[in-house]
């Protein structure tokens, strides 16, 4: 696939992350936990957030981001604003570092060895993608389910 369909895809998937915070109706509700749902969502953004910040940002843009992975578990209460403009700036972290690869580059072994083994940035990207998806739609249900 060519550079320019990942840069479109995570900018896609990135607006839809937007557009479902901007719809939850009450604020709180992005924070709420219940009975067997143990993230927020909240929650679920930051951690999609830090994941392309830094496999995306950081080990291949060299942005510096430093990942506190068990915050994005753990922080509340976070504006709805906040969130957004983090989904803002996660967007141009992303789209600019992926702006600087060519396609050719994207067969190339990804700088760190994420599965036991080395793998494509390529092979990264397309993880980072469905991870995203996955995450994103538990978002979905979580904003449909409890922001009543």
């Amino acid at each position: 696939m060519e550079i320019e369909s990942y840069r479109l895809l995570f900018k896609q998937e990135l607006e839809k992350l937007k557009n479902e915070i901007q719809l939850y109706n009450d604020e709180q509700n992005i924070w709420i936990r219940d009975k067997q749902i143990s993230n927020s969502s909240g929650n679920l953004c930051l951690h999609l957030l830090g994941n392309l910040k830094h496999f995306i940002g950081h080990v291949l843009g060299k942005t510096g981001y430093i990942r506190q992975r068990e915050l994005e578990f753990i922080l509340e209460d976070i504006s709805k604003k906040d969130l957004i403009n983090d989904i803002l700036k996660t967007m141009e972290i992303v789209d600019s570092t992926l702006e600087k690869l060519t396609t050719k580059e994207l067969q190339n072994d990804y700088p760190i060895a994420k599965f036991d083994k080395n793998q494509s940035i390529e092979f990264l990207l397309i993880h980072s993608l469905i991870h995203f998806d996955y995450h994103l739609g538990q978002i979905n249900y979580h904003r449909r389910l409890l922001d009543c």
